[in-house]
């Protein structure tokens, strides 16, 4: 269910003063966060985020294009690993076996 228009985005005001007291200072240290609910506004374009996954603080550079987006869409929370098994582990191994050779002679010239 998406927050009411009447109450407007929402920005975490702990933040928000972070990011206003950073720019004043001049100073380009990262802000730590585990707010990753927190809608980025264009105030915070050019600052870096350290936000909190669940296990780790992933670094977050805010550019224009995510103005609107939150914090936590950039940070994810699972690893993924790979799908298959036996057979994807064979397939891999084939493609890897077949591209090492096209590439060596590629090398040499």
């Amino acid at each position: 269910m998406s927050r009411s228009l009447k109450k407007g985005l929402y920005v975490d005001p702990r933040i928000m003063k972070k990011v206003l007291t950073m720019k004043d200072s001049g100073k380009r240290q990262p802000i730590k966060t585990w707010s990753r609910a927190c809608v980025i506004s264009p105030e915070m374009v050019g600052t870096t985020f350290l936000v909190h996954n669940g296990k780790d603080f992933l670094n977050v550079f805010v550019e224009e294009n995510m103005v609107g987006h939150r914090l936590g869409e950039f940070a994810p929370t699972k690893k993924f690993i790979r799908h298959g098994g036996k057979m994807a582990k064979e397939q891999e191994a084939a493609a890897n076996a077949s591209a090492a050779p096209a590439a060596a002679p590629a090398a040499k010239k």
